[in-house]
């Protein structure tokens, strides 16, 4: 649910942590505005060719609706920043509502941050080379696409990533 801000954690899609940070969009939307969800129908598998183009187009409309969401929250949050621009008379109350504004600019940052990777997924997905680790070249597996479609790395390389990340961040 939303609270009066707009604002569910980072907007409903699951948490905003390191590495699965943003993830978990589920797909649920309407691409043609007829209220009818296209990729519920359709749900890519093992045993069909891996990036053939029915999951290609699946991710597409996965990918291009999470956008969509995106763009649409940070217009909502945009009006109410400007409804919001008011003086509070009291310290306390002009404090609270900084902060409030504070956060809500830096979950739209992360929303920015957000749209270049979803816009960089599409262009794979233009170029073929969507849905393949950039480290080893191998698949990076449907479960992992669903999980988080703008997924660059394989778990394992994903792992290798971080715990790099971790010893390099501890010196």
């Amino acid at each position: 649910m939303k609270n009066k801000k707009g604002i569910n954690g980072v907007n409903g899609h699951n948490g905003h942590n390191g590495h699965n940070g943003h993830n978990g969009h589920n797909g649920a939307h309407a691409s043609n505005g007829s209220g009818k969800d296209k990729t519920k129908k359709y749900q890519p598998t093992d045993k069909e060719p891996f990036m053939n183009e029915r999951q290609k187009e699946y991710f597409r409309i996965k990918l291009m609706g999470w956008r969509e969401d995106i763009l649409k929250e940070a217009k909502e949050t945009l009006q109410h920043l400007q409804d919001e621009n008011q003086n509070h008379p009291d310290l306390a109350d002009r404090a609270s509502s900084e902060t409030d504004r504070a956060i809500e600019l830096r979950a739209r940052d992360r929303q920015r941050k957000l749209i270049n990777k979803i816009d960089a997924a599409l262009h794979r997905l233009d170029d073929g080379s969507y849905g393949y680790c950039e480290e080893t070249g191998e698949p990076i597996g449907l479960k992992r696409l669903e999980a988080r479609p703008i997924a660059t790395l394989s778990v394992e390389a994903q792992e290798r990533h971080e715990r790099r990340e971790r010893i390099y961040r501890d010196d």
